[in-house]
């Protein structure tokens, strides 16, 4: 009995330092679809450029009833990206909302949903 508890505590502890050091890879994407645009875009003062740093401007975003204005911030520069700020596109009536993203193929395409991301013959 005692080497049953023993093999169990064992078996249970691997377990839990696999689950621990498996890293899950996962995208969460949300789709917001609205029939209203959102507002003009608000006025910043954009400040000087600092070292290592993009400026990611403010944008409007969707907040249960109603857009709410997220001021400008500052994002860390990662080599070989290009940034892309988040934006409101309008297809066919409706408003869509496409998160900001970084893209290192310069195609526009989130690299996530890019079926052949660096095929050199692509364009």
């Amino acid at each position: 009995m005692l080497m049953k508890k023993v093999l169990v505590s064992v078996l249970f502890a691997a377990g839990m330092i696999g689950a621990v050091a498996t890293p899950v890879s996962s995208v969460a994407a949300v789709d917001i679809q609205l029939n209203l645009g959102p507002p003009a875009d608000r006025y910043e003062v954009v400040p000087g450029p600092r070292h290592g740093y993009i400026w990611a401007p403010g944008h409007w975003q969707w907040n249960a009833n109603r857009h709410h204005w997220k001021a400008g911030h500052w994002e860390r520069e990662r080599p070989g990206y290009v940034y892309h700020r988040p934006q409101w596109v309008e297809r066919d009536g409706r408003w869509n909302y496409q998160a900001q993203r970084w893209d290192n193929d310069g195609d526009g395409v989130p690299n996530s949903s890019d079926r052949r991301p660096n095929n050199p013959n692509r364009y």
